[in-house]
């Protein structure tokens, strides 16, 4: 593996494709991340979660950081507000779903472990956060 992998975000496709407002790009597989797997996400007024489903992971602890923006982060049974420049860490068992309620675009970072089978350490809650 070479020393080092200089990616600017431009050159990562958007997992969402056009199909869900915002963008979402994993950044790990064209940084070649061995250990890491880093996502940044970019979110309009009104998107994320709320209204729909939450998620959680069997072993993989995240840590979201809101670049700018305020966004809601539903953390089991609880809705916190938290503001551009704070992080917060998820364990694995606790089911989250995130929301910009606006009236700004908002960035965020999501930060874990990178793994293999990522689509099956995920466990899926439906109707989560109620609209």
């Amino acid at each position: 593996m070479d020393a080092y992998t200089i990616t600017r975000l431009e050159e990562v496709g958007d997992l969402f494709d056009d199909q869900y407002p915002g963008k979402m790009r994993l950044m790990a597989p064209k940084l070649g991340t061995e250990q890491v797997a880093f996502t940044h996400r970019q979110m309009p007024p009104k998107s994320g979660g709320k209204g729909g489903y939450g998620h959680s992971h069997k072993t993989q602890e995240e840590v979201y950081f809101v670049v700018k923006g305020t966004l809601q982060f539903k953390l089991g049974d609880e809705v916190v507000d938290v503001p551009g420049g704070c992080a917060v860490r998820v364990a694995a068992s606790t089911v989250r779903s995130v929301w910009n309620e606006g009236p700004d675009d908002a960035e965020l970072i999501i930060v874990s472990t990178r793994l293999d089978d990522a689509d099956g350490e995920v466990e899926y809650t439906p109707d989560f956060w109620p609209a």
